[in-house]
């Protein structure tokens, strides 16, 4: 990815997601994969492609188990009843 590339995704999603704590940075080895942070926190890797003229960028989120908050167990939601039945 180029330099101008990375600035332009970045500001992408910075609005897209409301967050200056975003960053993409470029691996520090030849051959390493692209990272997206927040707030220097690890979230995944950004690929580029080009296919036919066309150039996307993927990112892949990477969340672990153990990173999750706890939660208590979820109720399931009471029945609904059809409408003029009770």
């Amino acid at each position: 990815m180029t330099p101008t590339d990375i600035a332009r995704l970045e500001a992408y999603l910075r609005t897209t997601l409301g967050s200056d704590r975003i960053r993409i940075e470029t691996p520090k080895t030849r051959g390493a994969s692209v990272e997206l942070r927040a707030s220097g926190e690890f979230l995944g890797t950004v690929h580029r492609d080009e296919d036919d003229g066309e150039v996307s960028f993927s990112v892949t989120i990477t969340v672990l188990d153990e990173d999750l908050p706890a939660m208590a167990a979820a109720k399931a939601p009471a029945p609904k009843t059809p409408a003029g039945k009770r």
